[in-house]
């Protein structure tokens, strides 16, 4: 009694568990339909054609529709792997071949781990070694029909759970991937159009360090991009609008987008240098500042004769 009471426990707490879990990640009540749990598909296993019949009796009194039977534990596997049953029946004492043996065969066609066996037994000593083995829960022979029954419609309830949440985690898993494609497939489209509207793309860390550029930047800005020693900048001999650097800087300091900020430049050889820059802060998942990234383009060949109104931008 008192182990018939605990198992009881355990299936009813992890039918409570799967409805909870399932609510969580979806958002809506999820729960299964008694249509649902009778149109399962059953599958007896017993050398015994006499307890098939009664148990094939007992199904179909209660409205089961899906049910198959076999009087031969050598063809289980087989028709598991073609039918994929939601609850197997299983006896354990049977000639050539007992219900343990079945169990261990059944483990290599169920890649999920979860083995849906009922085991039936007339001896007590089997039941926690059938537990051991894999299987979710046990009947006693002779047989109490209401218990059964009720066993029966508890593991297939669970089940069918248990399927619902391996479907949705199908369903999860094809979603991150498609929006994983999607976002690639939108950052490749940016930094595309943004090749096409600027001289060189950028990104900073947190720390103000360049983590990655495209385009012509050594020739422009005397960047070198280096696979072995990384991204460094030469300044020497070029002089910067320190007005204007500060005003950038500032903007980096605050964590501000910004938008064709103009500045300039004297170059070593004493011309003139503008440039424009766009950027804009980056933000994790948690809402951490991890740096920047924008765009740069050189606009002296423009000539822009209202550079300093375009400071204030």
């Amino acid at each position: 009694m008192c182990c018939g009471w605990s198992r009881q426990v355990s299936t009813t707490t992890q039918r409570h568990l799967l409805v909870l879990l399932l609510h969580l990640w979806t958002g809506i009540p999820v729960m299964i339909s008694e249509q649902e749990i009778l149109n399962a598909s059953i599958l007896i296993v017993d050398d015994q054609q006499s307890n098939v019949l009664l148990l094939e009796q007992m199904l179909h009194g209660h409205g089961y529709v899906h049910i198959a039977s076999t009087t031969d534990p050598y063809v289980v596997c087989e028709l598991h792997r073609k039918n994929r049953y939601d609850l197997i029946l299983l006896d354990l004492q049977m000639p050539g071949m007992d219900g343990f043996q079945v169990m261990e065969a059944l483990k290599e066609t169920e890649t999920d781990g979860y083995l849906p066996v009922l085991v039936i037994t007339a001896q007590p000593g089997h039941k926690l070694r059938a537990l051991a083995a894999g299987a979710k829960d046990f009947v006693a022979k002779p047989f109490d029909l209401v218990e059964v029954q009720t066993r029966i419609h508890n593991m297939l309830e669970v089940r069918l759970l248990y399927k619902k949440l391996e479907n949705y985690n199908k369903v999860l898993e094809q979603t991150v991937l498609e929006r994983t494609a999607e976002l690639r497939a939108s950052e490749a489209r940016y930094l595309r159009l943004t090749e096409l509207s600027s001289d060189w793309y950028w990104e900073q860390d947190e720390n103000g360090h360049f983590t990655k550029i495209s385009g012509p930047v050594h020739e422009m800005l005397g960047i070198r991009v280096d696979g072995a020693l990384g991204i460094t900048r030469n300044d020497h001999g070029v002089h910067w609008d320190e007005a204007e650097r500060k005003m950038l800087e500032a903007n980096l300091a605050a964590k501000r987008p910004f938008l064709d900020f103009v500045y300039g430049r004297t170059k070593p050889d004493g011309s003139r240098q503008y440039l424009m820059v766009s950027g804009e802060p980056m933000f994790d998942s948690s809402g951490h500042f991890t740096g920047y990234r924008g765009i740069g383009k050189d606009v002296t060949d423009a000539k822009l004769p209202n550079h300093e109104s375009l400071l204030h931008h």
